[in-house]
């Protein structure tokens, strides 16, 4: 071999060198940045259980769906209605006032937070029972599996939360 080939030899395996330490730099990146991509994508959006936090026991599926940056929330389906409550929102102070509970849009107005991750909030929540409307924070925890759904008047020190669980 010439002193020429071997020069050739051994800069083509610098090369292969720099473009292997590359790529490996490249894929340690993107599988380091996995966890955040994943916490990104977990989103109150989908089909949710609603347990009451006063009995534990079921009481609706919501569907929550994103339109436009904003969550809007429906009752999909009552879960082990009780024959003596009301099917419509009887106590309701807004257009809401006397419509069918199942079919009713129950969150509006929340919006990813941008100071806190995860957190979605700057809306509000109805209790269709007691006609009641609450501001709302929304969390999705447990990888997504779970919702907490906190409800309050003033600051969310002054209110209740309900764990929620996907559905779908």
């Amino acid at each position: 071999m010439t002193h020429h080939t071997i020069t050739v030899i051994k800069q083509n395996n610098t090369v292969r060198r720099c473009a292997l330490m590359f790529a490996g730099l490249a894929l340690l990146g993107a599988v380091a940045l996995l966890p955040r991509i994943a916490a990104a994508q977990v989103t109150p959006v989908g089909v949710w259980k609603s347990i009451d936090d006063e009995t534990g026991k079921e009481k609706s599926l919501v569907r929550v769906v994103q339109a436009g940056g904003v969550l809007i929330g429906t009752v999909e389906k009552a879960l082990n209605p009780d024959p003596n409550a009301s099917r419509t929102c009887d106590l309701c102070t807004d257009e809401r006032k006397g419509q069918v509970i199942v079919g009713m849009e129950i969150i509006r107005g929340v919006t990813k937070s941008a100071g806190t991750q995860g957190l979605w909030d700057g809306g509000e929540i109805l209790d269709p029972q007691k006609g009641k409307l609450y501001k709302v924070r929304m969390t999705p925890i447990e990888g997504g599996a779970k919702l907490e759904v906190r409800g309050y008047v003033g600051m969310p020190l002054l209110g209740r939360t309900q764990t929620w669980i996907r559905v779908e």
